[in-house]
């Protein structure tokens, strides 16, 4: 973009102090701030929004040019003073340096500070290179072992516990966890065909409905790995997704939805099949059903010795109730421990998988920038706790949670930012903006948080290790991101977890102590369950008003969205958009509730909650489809968990208006949560 203020002088990407990212120029030290920027600096929007439509009421022609769409710009006075240069078509602004000080002078709930270090921001030093030319891994062979034998370890563990309790014979704990894990293994893949028969929009492909590069791709590859041609099932849907299933290499279903084929381009499209062939040749669906049948057998017994804790008779012996309590606390832990080793797991297998895909395809940028354009294809598919998720859709998507292109938590939005209606013509992605799109991820303490909790590691990990590929290969990486951080997100971090945690660390005491008070094995003084209540109840109330902060939603862009660093799940930014809704969030799932909205500047994925999943699955079946292709406004809240997502407050299509009852229903448990702490504290003291 050129300076509308300096002839031929371009702007650049700069980072404030406050985590945005806006475009500046060097020469004349003028800001130009995309529609709806300007209020992330606000600390009230309200008042900034009121002060900015004063001064639109008084447009004056002047001679600068947007440097979006080339269109004249027009100069408004903002009430006390400075005056701006205002795009009519675009609701760009633009600031000379004297004008932004004047801005900030006359209005000091503003505040925008460049970070000093961006006008020549210190590269980070590459990634280290080992002598064979990428970043190790940990051996294939040897971490599948490792994980597999801790995983059985940790159940032989559990068997030998409920044995010495004589609680359940290890026997036929031995014979139940291996027939539970021999029928799923075998039952899965079918389970599975029939769920995509059902509840997706889903059709089985011969080669010859392939396109004829993917099938010569593939028959190729199955031919050098000598392995069957894989069966295909197709998707219909523009939502982007891939995924991969079975029993062995030789029975392998790839499954493909319809925006794949239509966002990507052939090389792109080798790429993402290349990266499911690497799952079924490595043998990823028969070693992930191995160590994640692990966590659902310790989940069992966790759930058979709460039962037996809670049933216990008083007068049975207080040494076998507190054994059987220890125990399923026990079981609880170690099935905690071994998901984590079941994600740990998963992640690896997901960097091999990349790197078959660059080696077979050699090129590692093509499956580079497919994961930029289809990261956002799977935004959205689980951002609800388990109670709030539909059951459907839990049942739907478990089974290909592991092996997917990204982890249905997990679909970053890089494409967002830089795939915009106007680059799609051209097939083309701006890489500044997709480095603008990685920030959050590398800088953001939240990102590693959900990358723990993820079966897929995050994207902007996942394109730096395809980038030392490249190199490998003697070719330009895709991107390389070598920005410097202006600052430390832990103190935003750090808060946002405290509120997180509150009501969950109540919680966690109120269970143990509720069930060690009604068994009667330990006396729990009077005022403790009451006061752990209360305080579950004040969390949720200030998580509610911290979550759902805001009585005013200014209009913004998505590509103004993108640009905040400083947002999570608990942190959100209140917005308005306007845009067309081009799908839905799971492609082709016939209940999904959730859509997929596009403006001029990029395309997000929006959550329409409601507080009881039947209501939502109604939504979905019976009203969500009459939302497609038609234009929409959004009032919601961002955020990212990791993924970038409004959270739907109200959405309007032509004059009808359908509103979420979630933040009210929130809203009214917390307070009775307190009330019902209070009611008990009360009748104690009575």
């Amino acid at each position: 973009m050129q300076c509308p203020s300096c002839e031929e002088v371009e702007l650049r990407p700069a980072l404030t102090q406050q985590g945005v990212e806006v475009d500046y120029c060097d020469c004349c030290q003028g800001l130009w701030l995309e529609r709806g920027e300007l209020f992330l600096f606000a600390k009230d929007p309200k008042k900034v929004a009121q002060n900015l439509g004063e001064g639109l009421k008084q447009q004056k022609p002047i001679g600068k040019i947007c440097p979006v769409n080339g269109e004249p710009m027009v100069e408004v006075t903002y009430p006390g003073g400075p005056r701006l240069d205002y795009c009519p078509q675009c609701e760009g602004i633009w600031f000379d340096a004297a004008e932004l000080q004047g801005l900030l002078t006359e209005d000091p709930s503003l505040r925008l500070t460049l970070d000093r270090a961006m006008p020549n921001p210190p590269a980070s030093e590459p990634s280290p290179i080992q002598p064979g030319g990428m970043v190790r891994l940990p051996n294939r062979f040897l971490s599948s072992i490792t994980v597999l034998v801790s995983m059985w370890g940790l159940f032989t563990a559990i068997l030998i516990a409920l044995a010495h309790f004589e609680i359940i014979s290890v026997v036929v704990a031995l014979i139940l966890g291996l027939i539970t894990a021999l029928i799923q293994f075998l039952v899965a893949p079918f389970s599975l065909d029939l769920t995509l028969r059902w509840l997706f929009k889903f059709r089985w492909l011969t080669p010859e409905e392939l396109p004829a590069h993917l099938r010569q791709f593939l028959e190729g590859l199955c031919q050098q790995r000598k392995i069957k041609f894989p069966y295909f099932g197709l998707i219909d849907d523009g939502a982007p997704q891939a995924f991969t299933y079975g029993h062995t290499p030789n029975n392998a279903r790839i499954v493909l939805s319809r925006g794949i084929l239509e966002l990507l381009d052939e090389r792109e499209v080798e790429a993402v099949v290349a990266h499911e062939v690497g799952h079924a040749v490595h043998w990823d669906m028969l070693l992930m059903s191995a160590a994640q049948i692990i966590p659902l057998i310790l989940y069992y017994f966790y759930r058979l010795l709460l039962d037996m804790a809670t049933s216990t008779k008083s007068d049975a012996k207080l040494q076998a109730r507190i054994g059987v309590l220890l125990g399923a606390m026990g079981a609880f832990a170690v099935y905690i421990l071994s998901e984590y080793f079941v994600l740990w797991f998963s992640r690896h297998r997901e960097y091999y998988a990349d790197r078959f895909s660059g080696e077979v395809v050699g090129v590692p940028s093509h499956l580079s920038s497919a994961l930029v354009k289809i990261a956002y294809g799977l935004a959205g598919l689980e951002k609800k706790s388990d109670e709030e998720e539909p059951r459907a859709r839990r049942a739907a998507l478990a089974s290909v949670k592991a092996l997917g292109i990204f982890d249905d938590r997990m679909a970053q939005a890089l494409a967002i930012a830089g795939y915009t209606p106007a680059l799609a013509a051209t097939d083309q992605v701006d890489k500044a903006n997709i480095k603008g799109a990685m920030r959050w991820d590398l800088w953001n303490p939240w990102a590693r948080w959900y990358e723990l909790n993820s079966t897929h590691p995050l994207v902007a990990n996942r394109l730096r290790y395809l980038s030392d590929q490249s190199r490998l290969f003697n070719q330009e990486p895709y991107v390389v991101f070598s920005e410097a951080k202006p600052e430390s997100y832990w103190d935003e971090f750090l808060l946002d977890l405290l509120i997180y945690l509150i009501p969950i660390l109540a919680l966690l005491l109120f269970i143990p102590l509720s069930l060690i008070w009604y068994a009667e094995i330990y006396p729990v003084p009077q005022a403790v369950l009451p006061g752990l209540l209360a305080i579950m109840g004040m969390g949720r109330l200030l998580r509610y008003y911290f979550s759902y902060r805001g009585d005013y939603f200014p209009g913004m862009s998505v590509a103004a969205l993108l640009k905040r660093v400083k947002v999570s799940d608990i942190r959100p930014v209140p917005c308005t958009l306007q845009g067309t809704v081009i799908g839905r969030g799971v492609p082709g799932f016939i209940f999904s509730e959730d859509f997929v909205m596009q403006d001029e500047t990029g395309i997000i994925f929006l959550d329409y909650r409601q507080p009881l999943a039947i209501w939502e699955l109604l939504f979905g079946l019976l009203q969500a489809g009459k939302f497609n292709g038609k234009q929409v406004t959004i009032q919601g809240w961002y955020r990212r968990s990791p993924i970038p997502y409004v959270q739907i407050k109200t959405i309007e299509c032509e004059g009808v208006v359908k509103k979420s009852y979630v933040p009210m229903v929130r809203r009214l448990t917390a307070i009775i949560y307190i009330l019902a702490a209070l009611g008990w504290g009360a009748f104690l003291m009575l």
